[in-house]
């Protein structure tokens, strides 16, 4: 991924001459500069009212009051994970989730902020609660630790961004919404999602947290053929099964048992 080499003054000024949206400038993780959390929320807001209308059109955006039993079991699944004490914007993201209707595609996706969005294809495609949590797990990472954000910023730039979240470029807002599902962070990005979803699960005292690899586990064996789509943005499972199962080892969490009841009721209510 390209990084952005700013120094923080240098983007402040930025900032300013371009209406000062962000009430401040700062440096995150890896040392690439990004919004302040407030602008992080503001933009995922917008992106996520985007996205529930773009899907909404198409008739394919699961509402809530439609169907209140998947949404509780999927709440309960998420909350556990959310829960886990390892994440470190809890109480900063609102942290919702929306299952998109479309059982072709088994894809999810965040948006900056905390706006997850699950297809019902990878719901279906999935054997159990373990491994839905697991790739929960690795999509709440990707919002947790700001990658979504710092990979549109490369993407899209700072100016096209701010100008977002000053109502500006509608088409632009458009664009982002429609790419997040095929949003591809590097290698570094993803495999520090893979860890932390390790370290969701293993917080959450219930799963056992080498969940993800479950998933990598299934679409590696099926193959090409059958490759879902998650894996044209989340390539290499190999690599990743064995990373995924070498840290739960470290933390001695892979045989727990959990039960698969949300998932269950979840699965035959799609």
């Amino acid at each position: 991924m390209r990084r952005l080499l700013f120094k923080p003054w240098l983007l402040c000024g930025l900032v300013a001459t371009l209406g000062t949206v962000a009430s401040s400038c700062s440096k995150d993780g890896d040392g690439v500069l990004l919004f302040s959390i407030e602008d992080d929320k503001a933009l995922g807001e917008k992106v996520a009212a985007q996205t529930d209308s773009t899907f909404r059109a198409k008739g394919q955006l699961l509402e809530r009051s439609s169907n209140p039993t998947a949404y509780a079991a999927l709440n309960r699944i998420v909350t556990r994970v959310l829960d886990s004490g390892k994440l470190q914007y809890r109480n900063e993201f609102p942290w919702d989730v929306k299952i998109i209707r479309d059982d072709q595609t088994q894809n999810a996706f965040a948006t900056p902020g905390g706006h997850i969005y699950v297809y019902s294809g990878l719901i279906k495609y999935l054997d159990n609660e373990t491994e839905l949590a697991g790739v929960l797990g690795h999509e709440i990472a990707h919002a947790d630790r700001r990658h979504t954000s710092r990979q549109l910023q490369s993407q899209y730039g700072i100016s096209v961004l701010l100008s977002l979240l000053l109502g500006e470029n509608q088409n632009t807002l458009v664009d982002v919404a429609s790419s997040l599902g095929q949003l591809k962070f590097s290698r570094d990005y993803e495999t520090e999602a893979d860890a932390y979803s390790v370290e969701y699960l293993n917080g959450t005292n219930y799963y056992a947290c080498d969940g993800a690899a479950g998933f990598f586990i299934k679409a590696e064996k099926e193959g090409q053929s059958a490759t879902p789509e998650f894996l044209s943005t989340h390539p290499n499972p190999g690599s990743r099964i064995q990373n995924i199962q070498t840290k739960a080892d470290q933390l001695g969490c892979r045989n727990r048992s959990a039960a698969s009841s949300d998932f269950t009721t979840l699965k035959s209510s799609l």
